[in-house]
C-alpha cells in the first residue's frame, strides 16, 4: 500500500465512525417527532435513543428555540408531559382551510359547558354534571368520550357512580402541561356563588 493510499484510508476513517455513531441528537429526535400522533415524554425518547435524558431535554430545547427564532411554521412544543411538532399559531387558520376546506368543527355550547365543568370539578360524576348544569348531561358526556377528551376515572365508593375526568388529549388540546395551568375561575364566578354551590349539592 502507498503513502498515498495510507493517507486517504485515514481521511475516510472519521467519516465512516460518523455513519457508524448514526444521526446526531437533534436528527433523531426531528425524525421521531415527525411521526408521532401524541405528545412523547423527554424520557421515552432518552430510551429509544440511548442518551442521558438531561441532553435530550436541552436538544428539544434547543430545536425549539431554533424553529422560533427562524420563523418557521412549525414549532416544537413541551405540552401535556410531552414534546410534539404544532402548526405555528399565525399559521393555523391556513392550515384548517387546507384541511377542512373552510368547515370548522366546534364543541357546542352544551359541550364546552359540560368539559368545563369536568375540567374543573374532576373526578366528577355524570349526576354532579347535570347538577351543576341545571340539565341532562348523558349525551353531551357521551360526545366528549367519544371525542377523546374526558374519560372515565374509576367509580365513586359510596354511590359507585362512574367518575369521569379530562384526559392528555384535552391538555393537549388546550396547549396545556398539566391542570394547574387553567385559568382561575374566580373573576369568572357571580357573587352568590356560595349559595349557588348550596343548590347544586
Amino acid at each position: 500500500m502507498s503513502v498515498a493510499d495510507r493517507e486517504e484510508g485515514r481521511q475516510d476513517a472519521p467519516e465512516e465512525e460518523a455513519q457508524a455513531a448514526g444521526p446526531a441528537l437533534e436528527a433523531a429526535l426531528e425524525a421521531i417527532l415527525m411521526v408521532v400522533d401524541e405528545p412523547v415524554a423527554e424520557i421515552t425518547l432518552a430510551q429509544v435513543l440511548e442518551r442521558p435524558t438531561h441532553e435530550v431535554a436541552a436538544a428539544l430545547r434547543g430545536l425549539a428555540k431554533e424553529y422560533t427564532d427562524a420563523g418557521r411554521g412549525f414549532d416544537l412544543r413541551e405540552v401535556a408531559g410531552g414534546w410534539r411538532f404544532y402548526t405555528r399559531a399565525d399559521c393555523a387558520a391556513l392550515v384548517e382551510r387546507f384541511v377542512r376546506d373552510g368547515q370548522q368543527t366546534r364543541l357546542t355550547q352544551a359541550a364546552l359547558e359540560t368539559l368545563a365543568v369536568v375540567a374543573y370539578r374532576q373526578p366528577v360524576s355524570r349526576a354532579r354534571v347535570a347538577a351543576v348544569r341545571g340539565v341532562n348531561s348523558d349525551g353531551v358526556m357521551r360526545t366528549l368520550v367519544a371525542r377523546g377528551l374526558v374519560e372515565e376515572a374509576g367509580t365513586d365508593p359510596e354511590s359507585q357512580a362512574v367518575l369521569y375526568r379530562t384526559s392528555s388529549y384535552f391538555l393537549e388540546r388546550l396547549g396545556l402541561r398539566d391542570l394547574s395551568e387553567l385559568p382561575e375561575l374566580a373573576p369568572f364566578l357571580p357573587d352568590d356563588v356560595e349559595n349557588l354551590e348550596e343548590t347544586t349539592k
